[in-house]
This record gives C-alpha cells, structure tokens and sequence, in this order.
C-alpha cells in the first residue's frame, strides 16, 4: 500500500503557508502578524532579521501596535522596514519604541482585501492540487511497474482525492475566518 505521509506533510506545509500570509493581511484591527515577519537589514546591513527576532511587539489597544526592540541602536531600521514594506502604516518613534496607529478600513479598502485573500486562497488550493497530481502520477507509475494491483491503484487514489479534499476544506474555512475578519466594521 502506498504510504501518504510525505504527501500530507507537504500539503500542510502549503497550508501552513497559506495561514501565514493571509495572517498579514490587515483587519480592521492591529495585530502583531501584520509587521511579525517583515525583514529589517540592521547593523549597518550586515544582518537581515524578521521584525519578532529583533522587539517583542504587543497591541496595547484594539487600534494600535507598539514595537519594543531589544536593542535601542535598531529602532531606526525597525522604523523604516516597516515604511518600505508599504503596508498602509505609518511608524512613529516614541522614546525606545515603535508605535503604529492602525486606521480604520475604508469599504474600498476591504474589498481589495478580500479579493487578495481569494487569490491567496487559490494559490493555496493549486499548490496542494500540484502535490495530488505528483502523488497521481507516482502512484501511476507503481502500476505500470506491477507493484500496485488495479484493486491497489484504485484505493490508492481514492485515499488521496480523500486526504487532498481535507486540505482544501481546511482552506476555505481559513479563507472563510479571515473574510468574516475583514468585513467587521
């Protein structure tokens, strides 16, 4: 019988990846997973490091983020990463911290969201529909090669239809969890 393991692990991974990026599409409210994973070039460009390896960052308020570096001599860099990523916030340095106001979404705005987040979701959904079609042709290839019986090749398949339409239901309900997110006025 053919082992899916490798197969599950990669759609995961894709869907793991799917909850990343639709975690930085901004709501109406702040939350940290909208600058967590922006690289900041620091010590003079030496190193590139993600926003939450350099400051803790919490949101003290539903509308607000503030961005605590470890090391006060970065805040500079932390302020412009967050301007060259180009995500509709403005950062202003108070003292040894960041704070970021998060203005309310337009209408406008959350329809563009949305219409990115389906495209985020289809990418998502194409990729793990890539892995299904790999595991097709691996599966295949077993029965051309007489290792897989017809019987074998045809459960073989159904289990992974089965595993694949899992993973796109897990897809859409996180498409469907951020939608509801970005139409909360």
């Amino acid at each position: 019988m053919i082992d899916f393991v490798l197969t599950k692990e990669k759609m995961e991974k894709s869907l793991e990846k799917f909850r990343d990026e639709i975690g930085g599409i901004r709501t109406g409210r702040a939350s940290a997973s909208l600058v967590e994973n922006l690289l900041c070039s620091v010590y003079q460009g030496s190193q590139n490091l993600r926003l939450k390896e350099l400051a803790s960052i919490t949101s003290p308020d539903p509308q607000s983020l503030l961005i605590q570096p470890w090391d006060g001599s970065v805040i500079g860099e932390v302020k412009q990463s967050i301007l060259a990523a180009n995500i509709g916030l403005t950062p202003v340095v108070e003292g040894s911290a960041v704070r970021i106001a998060v203005p309310p979404l337009t209408g406008e705005r959350r329809q563009e969201y949305i219409k990115l987040l389906g495209q985020k979701s289809e990418e998502a959904r194409i990729a793990v529909r890539n892995i299904r079609r790999d595991q097709m042709e691996s599966i295949k290839e077993s029965f051309e090669g007489k290792s897989l019986s017809e019987d074998e090749k045809f459960r073989a398949e159904a289990e992974l239809q089965k595993i694949t339409d899992g993973f796109i239901a897990k897809i859409q309900e996180a498409e469907k969890k951020k939608e509801e997110e970005l139409l909360q006025v």
